[in-house]
């Protein structure tokens, strides 16, 4: 079974972690945009059917 040889460093296990949480914030924000695109209707890339009430 493979094993690391060092011990990793504080400083770069946190830029590691500060990347990966970086990574889902521009997702996180991205999904915001288009949801907020959608509720007012400026979106340009969906198509939302909207209910008919009879």
């Amino acid at each position: 079974m493979a094993v690391p040889k060092k011990r990793t460093s504080i400083s770069k296990k946190r830029i590691r972690k500060n990347i990966w949480k970086r990574g889902g914030y521009w997702v996180a924000l991205k999904a915001f945009s288009l949801a907020k695109s959608l509720s007012t209707g400026n979106s340009k890339s969906f198509f939302v059917q909207e209910k008919i009430n009879n």
